[in-house]
């Protein structure tokens, strides 16, 4: 059984910074980097500093001798340091090699920690990051990059959550935003954002810093052509001639224009097809208003049903009878319930700090294999542990909550997950709807239920959302959320699909407990109705 359980357990070995947007623990230490490298580049600047104050005392000492003209040169002395200054000092300033050791010892620190910088891919991430929050949560860009979430309602930008730490975005982050989307031939969003690049770059004059990758020329060049594939060829021709004022010879840009005219000439005399700006299509992602309706807000009207209800819930359980805990029935279909305090402060930082090390990207069911999607960005875990640990007796409290059999074989590992930039995991169902999944390993039947334990808060977004049901349930810190995930007769519910909307502000952390048929019969067994 033991190699049974091991496709879900995931070795503790160091964290590893690839793929850092995943999640918000690499972001944290990413910034304990950065300091490392603030302090080198300080360094570098004291250095540099005392080098340049030592060339202007040297710059002022021979101007205060060349003042005194050719007077002085009948004296010795004067003749004497004035050959050593030419055939030493002024060699020694020249040739001074403190320059590129200063230079050098600042790319030393520098390639001390490369190993634990983000990688193109978590640049890219971290920019599909930003535009899977702009949709979702239906984020105005002008806003976003003045450092505020704005959506537009009735034709007014209205605040959704106000940060208490911002940054304004420069023009040369919205570039290499909408560079990405370019790249991917997502053209809605690469013009909105290169729109606010090419904004900023103008508003800065045009002018380059050498920590920037583009430019006002690389941000008119990608809009031109991105407003071209959208069918806007008179916007994309005024931007190309815009770029022609700074690049005059670019002979690719003068073949744009050419052709730009020659269809605008053409589309005088038959109709103009214009595409207009479009979300790109996700194909496998079909619920996609009413997940980010749901997102977005809860649905009030769901919570008056007069069949749903909070008590102080016991189960008959000894335990549970001298010390009862808050439950919350949220929905009868699915049967959803919320569990208040199912963890201690000191439990939920416990079980966080446990899972840090073996923290790796989470994965999706591809067929017999587990593979890294675009629609989960997160970081997981698994943690086991005897009876007495932390993990043991969440296990027990778990069981005396549900009264179901969680102990592996019959119930698999706590999966800890902590989410990314935007983390999110679109519309999914817990257990499994393919023979081939990796969850028929176990030898114990599909995942009949879930406990989910929020570990952290949220300042904004991370909402649980039921899609079919219609509700979506916020992130309520060191509470349980329960659900069946099949029904009596063993088939799927479909009413429990449902989604972990992105963190819009926030370290979201998770515990899921994922539990099997098997072990089950007698507190989930079979009706009469073949149909239940």
């Amino acid at each position: 059984m033991k190699l049974l359980l091991a496709f879900l357990a995931a070795a503790v070995i160091p964290v590893c910074f690839g793929e850092m947007f995943t999640s918000l623990l690499n972001i944290k230490q990413a910034i304990r980097v950065e300091r490392k490298l603030i302090n080198e580049l300080r360094t570098y600047i004291d250095r540099e500093l005392q080098r340049l104050e030592d060339l202007k005392r040297f710059y002022a000492k021979v101007s205060e001798l060349q003042a005194e003209g050719s007077d002085g040169a009948s004296n010795p002395l004067v003749a004497f340091t004035l050959i050593k200054r030419l055939q030493s000092e002024w060699l020694n300033v020249v040739y001074s090699s403190e320059a590129s050791e200063n230079a050098e010892a600042l790319r030393s620190g520098y390639q001390q920690e490369e190993a634990s910088l983000p990688k193109l891919e978590d640049l890219q991430g971290a920019a599909r990051s930003l535009m899977r929050l702009q949709d979702v949560y239906a984020l105005h860009v002008s806003s976003l990059v003045t450092g505020r979430f704005q959506r537009v309602v009735d034709g007014k930008a209205v605040d959704i959550y106000t940060p208490a730490v911002s940054v304004l975005l420069s023009g040369d982050d919205c570039f290499l935003v909408g560079k990405v989307a370019y790249e991917q031939e997502d053209y809605y969003h690469s013009v909105l954002w290169l729109e606010e690049s090419v904004r900023l770059f103008r508003a800065a004059g045009g002018g380059w810093s050498p920590e920037d990758e583009g430019s006002l020329e690389d941000a008119l060049d990608h809009l031109a052509f991105s407003h071209f594939k959208t069918g806007n060829v008179s916007y994309a021709l005024s931007l190309s001639q815009e770029l022609l004022q700074h690049d005059p010879m670019n002979g690719r840009v003068l073949q744009n224009v050419e052709k730009y005219e020659k269809l605008l000439v053409q589309s005088s005399s038959t109709s103009n097809r214009r595409v207009g700006l479009r979300r790109p299509i996700s194909t496998y992602l079909r619920t996609r208003d009413t997940y980010e309706r749901l997102c977005q807000t809860q649905q009030p009207e769901h919570f008056e049903n007069p069949g749903l209800f909070c008590d102080y819930f016991t189960n008959g359980n000894p335990v549970l009878l001298l010390q009862p805990i808050r439950r919350e029935l949220l929905s009868l279909q699915p049967f959803v319930v919320l569990f208040h305090d199912v963890v201690s402060d000191t439990e939920a930082e416990d079980i966080k700090r446990l899972a840090q090390r073996g923290l790796r990207r989470s994965v999706v069911a591809a067929g017999e294999k587990q593979a890294a999607a675009d629609y989960r960005i997160s970081k997981s875990a698994w943690l086991k542990g005897p009876a007495k640990s932390i993990i043991g007796k969440l296990d027990q409290r778990i069981s005396m909550l549900t009264g179901l059999n969680v102990k592996p074989p019959y119930g698999e590992y706590l999966q800890v997950v902590n989410y990314g930039i935007g983390g999110h995991y679109e519309p999914h169902f817990d257990h499994a709807t393919s023979p081939s999944s990796p969850v028929f390993k176990l030898k114990s039947g599909n995942r009949v239920a879930t406990f989910m334990i929020y570990l952290s808060s949220v300042q904004a977004g991370g909402s649980t959302a039921f899609i079919y049901a219609n509700f979506s349930v916020p992130v309520v810190e060191r509470a349980g959320i329960f659900w069946w995930n099949l029904r009596r007769n063993g088939r799927g519910d479909a009413d429990t699909l449902h989604a972990g909307c992105p963190v819009l502000v926030g370290d979201k952390w998770v515990a899921n407990k994922w539990i099997h048929e098997y072990g089950q019969e007698f507190q989930h067994g079979c009706s009469l109705n073949p149909e239940e």
